[in-house]
């Protein structure tokens, strides 16, 4: 028989481990706006180099088109070197020719998030980027709400976001690249905008461009298309991954350079 609880003790048990841990993401070494695959890959690096990291995902799952793959078919497709990552995951493979595979997208996904919360980072979902912090010349955090927020009615929507301050922030929102979106607002980027999809060539250069463009903001995934005007990418995920990974170890450098 189950161990017997009261609906007030399982109530109480979830604000007593939610709360505190809110109050520890106020500061962190880095914040990640997105919870895609190139997102997820970054703060599993970020992680295991023991950086205190913070995921930021507007809907109330993590993966974004990770878990489904291309056209709904729950598979996705890897080429390699991109494919090592998903073996040491433990994500069984299917070679389908030679340098290119496909895998579960569901295995995929989950193991890639358990990897995540394994290392150490932690998530807040149903998290809407709303602004970013700018202190002298530099990104310094971000400003976030609940994303329901956003479908509520203007007259009972105005709930006060509040402040998250890190030393770098990682905008991993893919094609909407909102937070680099924030920047060129205030004329201080600007966004080339995304090509057309030629899949090779876009997965070699969104990995090489990621980068940070702008003091403490570092971009990657398709977030580097929309901002360097790169092709799409399509529906493969190696690029998302290894880019992911890249900014990883570019954080860790601007970190180690800060301390």
């Amino acid at each position: 028989m189950f161990h017997p609880v009261s609906e007030s003790e399982v109530s109480s048990a979830l604000i007593q481990s939610f709360y505190p841990e809110l109050l520890e993401d106020t500061q962190s070494d880095v914040v990640i706006v997105g919870g895609g695959p190139s997102g997820l890959m970054a703060g599993r690096e970020l992680a295991q180099e023991g950086c205190k990291v913070v995921i930021v995902e507007r809907n109330n799952y993590l993966g974004g088109g990770f878990w489904v793959g291309g056209y709904f078919m729950n598979r996705i497709a890897i080429s390699a070197p991109a494919h090592k990552i998903l073996q040491d995951l433990g994500v069984p493979l299917k070679e389908v020719r030679p340098g290119l595979y496909t895998a579960l997208a569901p295995s995929a996904c989950s193991k890639l998030i358990s990897a995540c919360c394994d290392s150490g980072v932690k998530f807040l979902s149903l998290t809407l980027l709303e602004d970013v912090i700018l202190k002298e010349g530099r990104v310094g955090g971000v400003v976030v709400n609940w994303s329901p927020i956003e479908y509520l009615p203007r007259e009972v929507a105005c709930l006060d976001p509040i402040p998250l301050e890190s030393k770098v922030v990682i905008d991993a929102t893919g094609h909407d690249a909102c937070v680099a979106e924030k920047l060129e607002q205030r004329g201080l980027v600007h966004l080339e905008g995304e090509g057309a999809l030629w899949i090779t060539r876009s997965e070699d250069l969104v990995v090489e461009k990621t980068s940070e463009i702008y003091p403490g903001l570092i971009v990657c995934g398709m977030t580097v298309a929309q901002v360097f005007g790169l092709p799409r990418m399509g529906p493969i995920f190696g690029g998302m991954l290894l880019s992911g990974k890249r900014a990883g170890e570019i954080a860790t450098e601007i970190l180690r350079e800060k301390s």
